[in-house]
């Protein structure tokens, strides 16, 4: 049996204060940093062995990651970042109170662009200072593949190439993935094999890591170490 542990990094400040935040850089909360080493906990109760670690490029995915490991009790030193991992860009809604849009552009329209399978917000502007060109961490990526905003389908179509060939021929030595929301919900779609109508549907917690086991490459069981804060979830 080999196993792929799916953690959607700790509560953000940004989650706290209810605000979009797509590929903005932004901390932990106190609450996120504890749900991390909760997660961690969690984790080394399954006594189970790996080496290999992912995280997106953003700093809530890569502390929690770190916290983590140093509640397991390993060393950091070999997470692999992929901005590839990256929360799904929310174009010019990006840094914007949820409540507050709710009430400008009514909640089925916020829900539209929040769950929808391929409706992308308005493009967020160049010279925005929340505009990924314009945050160091980025500087590495090509300019041409840094988005100005992104669907649920965008998202996917950047997080499921990558994770064909860099992480899914590692799970046989088990695998652990911090990423975030829609990036995992990326994931879920493809190994859960949902429809683009089921999708929607689809909450993946803070901090509460998704353990996904597979028997010789088949998906056998999936579900989430804290019992008590699960979310809607394909049965096995």
């Amino acid at each position: 049996m080999s196993h792929l542990i799916l953690v959607r990094h700790g509560q953000s400040q940004w989650n706290l204060e209810n605000r979009f935040t797509g590929w903005v850089d932004v901390e932990l909360s106190p609450k996120g940093k504890l749900e991390a080493c909760k997660a961690g906990e969690l984790i080394k109760e399954l006594k189970i062995s790996s080496n290999h670690f992912f995280s997106s490029y953003q700093k809530r995915s890569i502390d929690t990651l770190k916290l983590i490991l140093n509640t397991i009790g390993i060393k950091s030193k070999n997470i692999v970042k992929a901005w590839e991992l990256n929360e799904r860009h929310y174009g010019a809604l990006t840094g914007l109170n949820k409540d507050e849009m709710k009430n400008k552009y009514g909640e089925k329209q916020i829900h539209i662009f929040r769950r929808s399978w391929d409706n992308p917000p308005e493009p967020l502007s160049k010279s925005s200072t929340y505009h990924p060109l314009n945050i160091e961490i980025y500087n590495d990526i090509s300019r041409e593949k840094i988005p100005d905003t992104e669907s649920l389908k965008d998202t996917y179509e950047r997080v499921i190439p990558y994770f064909k060939i860099n992480i899914q021929p590692k799970i046989k030595d088990n695998v652990i993935v911090s990423a975030h929301g829609n990036s995992i919900r990326s994931l879920c779609k493809f190994l859960f094999n949902l429809s683009n109508e089921e999708i929607p549907k689809l909450e993946i917690p803070t901090g509460n890591p998704l353990i996904l086991s597979f028997n010789n490459d088949k998906l056998v069981n999936a579900k989430y170490l804290d019992q008590n804060r699960t979310k809607d979830l394909i049965k096995f």
